[in-house]
């Protein structure tokens, strides 16, 4: 390992050491919160889209995320290490390619991505093992019948 990857690693794992950066990729609907510095003011913008392509670049990773804004297509490019941004991803897209730049000249359902099975999901190690324990049954209430009395 040179000296420029050395410093890019040390570099990576300082800025990802109190992040968690969820595993995500082309094809998932994600939701990025920026936080927009706008003179004194400090305050977060969510931006919700679908990430067309990623670059893993050590230090230099990021990810351009599409949407559709007032019927225009808008793109945004994010540094995936920056202290400015907290990703969540909202779905998991079922796509077979890394880069979706295709989405970029379609409209409607045909820009659709379907969403992925909780199979493949599973397979891959994305969704977290559901415990095994059976459900606690449901206790029934107890009511009492008055029955009336025959001997009188």
């Amino acid at each position: 390992m040179n000296l420029l990857q050395q410093i890019n690693n040390e570099q990576v794992k300082k800025l990802t050491e109190g992040k968690e950066i969820p595993d995500f990729r082309a094809g998932d609907t994600v939701r990025v919160h920026v936080k927009v510095t706008e003179g004194e003011r400090q305050r977060i913008q969510p931006y919700e889209g679908v990430v067309i392509g990623r670059k893993l670049r050590g230090l230099n990773s990021s990810l351009r995320v599409r949407k559709i804004s007032n019927g225009e297509g808008v793109e945004r490019v994010f540094p995936l290490h920056s202290p400015n941004i907290r990703i969540e991803v909202i779905r998991h897209g079922d796509v077979r390619r890394a880069k979706l730049y295709y989405l970029r000249d379609r409209t409607g359902k045909s820009a659709r991505i379907a969403e992925r099975s909780r199979h493949k999901l599973q397979t891959k190690g994305l969704l977290q093992a559901v415990a095994t324990k059976a459900p606690e049954p449901i206790a029934e209430p107890v009511v009492e019948v008055n029955t009336p009395e025959t001997a009188e």
